[in-house]
């Protein structure tokens, strides 16, 4: 547990928005005895925000990770399972378990109940861990699933997994020669994949929340904007998990 609150510690302060508040604050306690270092890192902050937030250039390189795997269309042979690997909720009693989901959980079950519409015969798998919740990731997936008409008794649980690495190696067991759907995010994916993969299984990918919706037109959507610096920390957040699983491998 150590070694993973670690790992997201670091992802954390090697974020495009920690990158730039850092070098702020080195240009900040620079300026009086270096003034020259103070502003090259004050540039260099604002270029890492400028980029960070502006879908002129961080949407290339979004597009060129989400456009690895197509969208997920309907098998000319049965499924086993549909995969949902976990993201994130907040448990809030008084909203129904749908809407405690974040938008990514939100994203990845709404292909898996529309991969789950073509194929009926599918047994959904929902995976994640509870963290600080009172509630796994899964069994709040799993009770949002059942609100949308999926039967309970078609939806497994994997609560035990607390990332994408654990999700692979927890869930294989139940994947071997079985024809599955993995549902995660497009932004996501390859790196998810990779980790089945490494399993020896054969996932079908079925990508979802894409990000890049193709080319901006509007001259003023160009202008650097939160959403995109949030866009661009997810697809910095990928790149960042595919080098390290590199390195382990």
């Amino acid at each position: 547990m150590f070694l993973f609150t670690l790992k997201k510690i670091i992802g954390l302060l090697l974020k495009p928005l920690s990158i730039t508040l850092l070098l702020l604050f080195l240009s900040i306690v620079l300026y009086k005895y270096r003034p020259k270092l103070s502003r090259l890192f004050l540039i260099a902050g604002f270029s890492v925000l400028v980029i960070s937030s502006t879908s002129l250039f961080s949407g290339k390189i979004i597009q060129s990770v989400e456009s690895k795997f197509t969208v997920f269309e309907q098998q000319p042979e049965p499924l086993d399972f549909i995969v949902i690997l976990g993201c994130g909720h907040v448990t809030n009693h008084q909203l129904p378990a749908i809407m405690q989901l974040q938008t990514c959980s939100l994203q990845r079950l709404l292909e898996g109940f529309r991969i789950y519409q073509m194929h009926p015969e599918a047994t959904v798998i929902t995976s994640g861990y509870a963290f600080t919740d009172e509630v796994s990731n899964a069994k709040k997936v799993k009770l949002a699933a059942i609100s949308l008409g999926i039967p309970e008794e078609k939806i497994i649980a994997e609560e035990r997994p607390k990332d994408t690495k654990e999700e692979a190696r927890l869930i294989a067991p139940l994947l071997k020669n079985k024809r599955f759907a993995l549902v995660t995010n497009a932004v996501h994916l390859p790196r998810a994949y990779n980790y089945f993969e490494t399993q020896q299984l054969s996932p079908i990918p079925a990508p979802t929340g894409f990000i890049y919706k193709g080319e901006i037109t509007n001259y003023l959507s160009q202008f650097p904007k939160p959403s995109t610096l949030s866009q661009t920390t997810k697809a910095w957040h990928e790149a960042l998990g595919t080098i390290v699983q590199k390195l382990s491998n």
